[in-house]
């Protein structure tokens, strides 16, 4: 298959290296499940569990099976190698096998959060001229079947909705298989699917992922954390995130033979007993579940002395981290990782206090990190600057937007991340802030100008501004500060302007501020420094 337009590859001296570095072996992600299915097989024992739901057990061999016909499906149906499928499925083991198939139909999944709506689910159809739409019948309060039919409506590409659960005018996916049959096997060096962006610039942009860099972030991470066949990993947070998916993650668990628990809540209710049921060794929280964790340890009778957890996605602070060990005896590791491909961690044996206090070292030699100062020169060892990075598995361009790659890549290749960091005498990572304007709620990417533009639709608002807020729980919360004519909306009544135009839930404002003009910079934008200190402060300095 030819590389898709719009995926930006790595240039001809670095492939070779990485290759000659045995980073890329030439590895495709539809082999997953099919050696120790095979290898059931061979020992005439179809039992070893691949899967595991709150439903039930999964072997290796069932999946390997339904996603052999998942895929012949598939291909009946038209969808060709190189044909973009939106997949939007919860924790389940439906969302295993759909990628799987769709790796070996040569098809490339694009992997949207269950919280994504119709705004985001039409966008993202329409970036990639996406053929096919996975999702589920409904979850509280959403229909997904309604959403599909707008989204279909706006996206003329889009042939196909396949529904796991009750399909209503849709194809059920337990509909769509076929005879299995020998497919073409995909270029490891071609995008094998997509992954968003937390963006800056309103919706998210497209992360292309190859099979030989996310086959060497599996096996590189998962041997980092010494996770094999013997061990079960627990996916808390979706599964569409890069973290849970192949940090080792999901995958990177079935890689191994090992056993992946998918929890459709990181709540203590369901994931500690899960824990102690499946002998978890291995799982992925958000600062704010970790707490959640801490506090509660108590009220639950389980060992966890065997768990590792990698937390990230948001501020850690560090006495949050020092009471890991002490309130569930498990080893933290502290991360740093961008679904763009540059991760950086703590290994299980540094220690607490660096697990407290950084975010680790890269996870192979020839990832590269630079920090900088506002004119791109090289900071002294210690200081801060901003944060750029390059390596194997680093994404050399965001999908199909070259003009944003020439201001967010260096000419050499480096991502301007857009983090404030600096490195330690150690040589570890120390993340200090962030130059975007993102908002980071709870591990969820909130772009302040893509909210702002929604809440500009109410007939009353004049302007806008969304800044985020601490929040101890949350990390941040989302506050709009509004300029608007009598009588001034509540925050309920934006709420729902927000939903009602398709926005997901994390992305609705948390509190609302009416002024009567937003601060100014002397070139004319908004403030968003002096805004948010405001919010903390003294609003009348505005009012």
């Amino acid at each position: 298959m030819a590389a898709r337009k719009g995926f930006t590859p790595w240039p001809a001296e670095f492939a070779d290296r990485y290759r000659k570095a045995g980073y890329w072996r030439g590895e495709v992600l539809g082999d997953l499940l099919r050696p120790w299915a095979d290898w059931d097989a061979d020992a005439r024992d179809p039992g070893r569990t691949a899967v595991v739901t709150r439903h039930g057990r999964h072997t290796y061999g069932e999946l390997d099976a339904r996603a052999d016909e998942l895929a012949a499906g598939l291909v009946e149906l038209g969808v060709r190698p190189g044909d973009a499928v939106v997949v939007q499925l919860p924790n389940t083991v439906e969302f295993v096998v759909t990628c799987v198939a769709l790796f070996r139909a040569g098809a490339l999944p694009v992997l949207a959060l269950p919280a994504h709506r119709r705004a985001e689910l039409t966008y993202l159809a329409q970036y990639v001229g996406a053929v096919a739409l996975v999702t589920s019948d409904r979850v509280p309060g959403v229909d997904h079947r309604a959403v599909a039919q707008e989204v279909r409506a706006a996206c003329p590409t889009l042939r196909h909705v396949l529904v796991v659960g009750e399909p209503g005018p849709f194809l059920a996916w337990s509909d769509v298989r076929a005879p299995a049959r020998e497919l073409s096997r995909p270029d490891p060096q071609d995008v094998a699917f997509f992954l968003l962006s937390g963006g800056t610039t309103g919706l998210p942009k497209l992360i292309p992922r190859t099979h030989d860099d996310y086959a060497f972030q599996l096996r590189a991470t998962a041997g980092a954390m010494s996770f094999d066949h013997r061990h079960a990993y627990l996916a808390a947070v979706p599964v569409a995130h890069n973290a849970a998916l192949g940090c080792p993650g999901v995958l990177g668990a079935l890689r191994v033979g090992g056993r992946a628990v998918l929890s459709s809540s990181p709540s203590p209710d369901e994931a500690f007993p899960l824990m102690a049921q499946e002998g978890v060794t291995l799982t992925t929280v958000m600062p704010a579940v970790l707490s959640l964790w801490v506090e509660t340890a108590g009220l639950f009778d389980v060992d966890l002395s065997e768990l590792v957890i990698e937390v990230g996605g948001a501020v850690l602070h560090p006495d949050l981290a020092r009471a890991v060990r002490p309130a569930l005896g498990a080893t933290l590791t502290h991360w740093f990782g961008m679904a763009e491909g540059m991760l950086c961690f703590t290994r299980p044996g540094d220690g607490d206090e660096a697990a407290a206090t950084t975010q680790g070292t890269p996870m192979c030699a020839d990832d590269e990190l630079l920090v900088v100062d506002a004119d791109g020169a090289p900071v002294p060892p210690g200081e801060v600057g901003e944060l750029l990075v390059r390596g194997p598995c680093a994404l050399r361009g965001y999908y199909a937007v070259p003009e944003h790659n020439r201001t967010v890549f260096t000419p050499d290749g480096f991502l301007r991340t857009g983090d404030l960091a600096r490195i330690d005498a150690e040589g570890r990572l120390v993340i200090s802030g962030r130059i975007k304007d993102v908002i980071n709620r709870g591990g969820e990417k909130v772009m302040a100008d893509e909210v702002e533009g929604h809440l500009l639709a109410h007939d009353r608002v004049r302007a806008a501004a969304v800044v985020g807020i601490p929040d101890q729980r949350l990390g941040e919360k989302t506050c709009a500060v509004v300029v608007a004519e009598d009588p001034a909306p509540s925050l309920m009544e934006l709420r729902k302007l927000l939903w009602d135009r398709g926005l997901a839930d994390y992305k609705l404002p948390d509190r609302l501020e009416i002024v009567e003009a937003l601060p100014l910079t002397t070139v004319g934008k908004v403030d968003k420094r002096a805004l948010a200190a405001a919010v903390l402060g003294d609003l009348s300095v505005i009012r």
